[in-house]
């Protein structure tokens, strides 16, 4: 090869790698996605918590929230991209789950529960994504006997909520650059203590990358126990938070033991393992799988989304038994225990952490309980900085109304 070829190699090689795209928060453009995918997962929340009244299915509650979802993501982005158009929608099915029922249920059209009743504690789950930047939240209400008044909520289900809600707080405060996962899981087992309330176990928060919701970076909201250990459960491994990493914020606690255990209700949610392959024998496992291949590639998706909901239920058992497809078992608390589950998304910005997604927690939620001095310090830090902001927002708004 003579020098100039050699040379003419070399650049193309560089402006190959100058061309290569840059996926992380370092991208202002990506940046704009992920803020753009927070925004419709919180109006999609807002819309969702009107309406959960008395009487609504929970069916309808998912159809609701996925609609919100692609109606509002198909408004944006629509132009094609090297002829491609640029993926957008749902991220995560919309899960509705009821009392003792913590979380990942999304029921299909043929197994409808019982339609909600005053006083029924609902957790809603749900995420967006554009262009594969995931934003995800949930949110816990309780069903009131009317629109028009708040609904009648007891001392436990009060410690409960608020106990969740703090962790949730505390734990995307402390997600930063050089923090350790470690002292995230602490700061969850504080707050439980001081509400005396228990995390739920399996229930972890994890990193998001483009296209993938959970990334390897995890977060235990509780450390397992040695007879947790020897069952079969992991030992999450010790990471560090890095600038420009997206973090989907989970916490979920119970008044019971926070011991998740399977029920009645069928798994629906589950993902595509893109690293197995294998020869399905089954007709119907053959159908869902190319399906699932062209539609969810990457992302979890209820099997709901399929036309055929028959050949899905009998092919998805051939498809989990080979490791192609990974379930999100909807998982429960005992009978009597009272579930409280938020979520939020946070960016680690240059400028420091952000929570883009994510509800106030709702007023009827009230507790004596006291957090302890450290978490206390968080919280009033945080209430400072959002008192700030609200202050500058409506000086901001007085301005311009007086031009």
């Amino acid at each position: 090869m003579s020098d100039d070829e050699s040379a003419s190699s070399a650049s193309e090689a560089q402006v190959e790698k100058d061309e290569e795209e840059i996926t992380d928060l370092s991208n202002s453009d990506v940046c704009t996605k992920y803020q753009e995918a927070s925004k419709i997962v919180n109006l999609a929340l807002t819309g969702l918590i009107d309406q959960c009244v008395v009487g609504a299915k929970v069916i309808d509650l998912c159809k609701f929230g996925t609609t919100v979802i692609e109606a509002q993501a198909a408004k944006l982005y629509t132009k094609k991209v090297n002829g491609k158009a640029i993926e957008r929608g749902v991220a995560f099915p919309v899960c509705v789950s009821v009392n003792d029922v913590i979380c990942n249920h999304s029921p299909l059209p043929t197994e409808e529960m019982e339609p909600l009743k005053a006083g029924d504690i609902v957790k809603i789950d749900l995420g967006c994504h554009i262009d594969g930047y995931i934003s995800v939240a949930a949110h816990t209400l309780v069903v009131s006997d009317s629109p028009d008044a708040p609904p009648t909520v007891d001392d436990e289900m009060g410690n409960v909520a608020v106990a969740a809600y703090h962790a949730m707080l505390v734990s995307a405060a402390s997600i930063k650059a050089g923090t350790k996962n470690s002292e995230v899981t602490a700061a969850v087992n504080r707050v439980a203590e001081a509400y005396g309330v228990n995390a739920i176990s399996s229930v972890r928060m994890h990193q998001m990358k483009r296209f993938v919701i959970d990334g390897v970076k995890e977060v235990a909201l509780k450390d397992p126990t040695a007879d947790e250990l020897e069952a079969g459960e992991e030992k999450v491994d010790e990471c560090t938070f890095e600038q420009a990493e997206v973090y989907a914020v989970d916490v979920a606690m119970s008044t019971g033991e926070g011991k998740p255990r399977p029920g009645v209700l069928r798994t629906t949610v589950f993902k595509r393992n893109v690293e197995a392959n294998y020869r399905l024998k089954m007709k119907n496992s053959r159908y869902l799988l190319s399906e699932v291949d062209k539609k969810f590639p990457t992302l979890p998706f209820t099997l709901a989304s399929f036309e055929d909901e028959r050949a899905a239920k009998m092919g998805v058992t051939e498809c989990v038994s080979h490791g192609l497809l990974t379930p999100y078992p909807v998982l429960h608390e005992q009978k009597d225990a009272k579930v409280a589950h938020f979520k939020c998304t946070v960016l680690l910005l240059p400028s420091g952490t952000a929570r883009v997604t994510g509800l106030d927690i709702p007023e009827y939620f009230k507790t004596d309980k006291q957090p302890d001095e450290e978490t206390q310090k968080v919280l009033t830090e945080l209430a400072e900085i959002a008192a700030k902001k609200a202050k500058k927002k409506a000086a901001k708004k007085k301005k311009k109304k007086a031009t």
